[in-house]
């Protein structure tokens, strides 16, 4: 854990050193989001400037922006030249908006006041279980990104960031080539199912989200080369689904819901497999690793429980909700990373 907030000697650091250190977290992840919101690694993209200069760009204060751009090269996103003048890293490289696997959006969703103020709240949820979100603004957290376009804006261009990454990393570990029709169930705009069948034009797939939602499907998956190979369904996963494909994928769905909610979900996909014995539900998520081992899922679970009571789930935890649902885990996923979880349908009787 420490290797995440802070240097990596701090190991050989005192115990109660290494403690306090762990409470800096906050305040690296706002130096972050300002650095960020400034585009500073925009500016530096074509080599380094002094703090004037950047503060002249910037609109901000010089002396105040240097300050914060120490403790981002503390922390090996900048790097403070002999001169004075400051300098991406490889980490800081990220942070441009201009460059293959940019982290600069998740960076300032991160840094939002969404997320900020509902971690402030922290303690509501651990007393009540109920999201934090609900009690900062006083509605759900979906119902705020229809609220806030801004705030929806930008949830949109981080969870895009995050699923392009994502994407790749399932579509290189598991052959979903093996069945010739699947189905995206709460697939958004179609992102995961066009690389998908891009890989794989032995595929046909159906794309299944609310209409406002997969409305803006087809330019995607026009421009993926993937269009006459995908049928758009508008639907909600809580109601009846397309039935009779051979596979069924929730990317980044049941981990929104609490167990209750998830199983329902998972009983709509059990429905639409009733005449595809064969059939399978492949279910993409984080999958959270053995105690006291680090990975990023245990943290990611806590951003589920503050915006919407949702979790991300453990081995374990899968196998028992699936089983709720009629479902058996039928692969070994390696746990703390994304994985995916091939489940099939238990027969009735057994």
């Amino acid at each position: 854990m420490t290797a995440v907030v802070g240097p990596a000697m701090t190991a050989a650091l005192p115990p109660h050193v290494r403690l306090l250190l762990l409470t800096d977290g906050k305040r690296i992840s706002r130096v972050l989001h300002v650095v960020a919101e400034l585009d500073i690694a925009g500016a530096l993209a074509d080599g380094p400037l002094t703090v004037a200069a950047l503060a002249e760009r910037t609109g901000t204060h010089a002396d105040a922006l240097g300050r914060v751009l120490r403790v981002a090269a503390a922390f090996g996103v900048l790097a403070e030249e002999p001169d004075g003048r400051y300098t991406l890293t490889d980490v800081g490289q990220a942070l441009r908006a201009d460059v293959p696997g940019s982290q600069r959006d998740m960076v300032l969703y991160n840094g939002d006041d969404m997320l900020w103020r509902s971690y402030g709240e922290l303690m509501h949820t651990v007393r009540t279980g109920r999201p934090a979100f609900e009690k900062v603004y006083g509605h759900g957290f979906f119902e705020h990104l229809e609220r806030d376009p801004a705030a929806g804006a930008l949830f949109d261009r981080a969870m895009t960031g995050m699923s392009r990454a994502t994407s790749r990393m399932l579509l290189d570990s598991y052959d979903f080539g093996r069945f010739p029709r699947l189905a995206d169930v709460g697939g958004g705009r179609g992102l995961f199912l066009a690389e998908l069948l891009a890989r794989h034009p032995g595929v046909r797939g159906t794309l299944v989200d609310r209409p406002a939602v997969v409305d803006e499907a087809p330019k995607l998956l026009e421009e993926a080369g993937v269009a006459d190979r995908v049928e758009v369904v508008p639907g909600d996963f809580f109601d009846e689904l397309p039935a009779g494909r051979d596979a069924y994928v929730l990317k980044a769905v049941l981990h929104d819901w609490d167990d209750e909610r998830a199983a329902a979900i998972l009983r709509r996909i059990h429905e639409a497999l009733r005449e595809v014995p064969e059939g399978r539900l492949l279910i993409c998520e984080f999958l959270v690793g053995p105690a006291n081992d680090w990975d990023r899922g245990k943290l990611l679970d806590l951003d589920m429980l503050v915006r919407f009571g949702g979790r991300e789930r453990g081995e374990d935890q899968w196998r028992a909700l699936l089983a709720t649902a009629g479902f058996e885990l039928v692969n070994e996923p390696v746990a703390g990373r994304w994985a995916v979880l091939e489940c099939r349908p238990v027969p009735d009787g057994r």
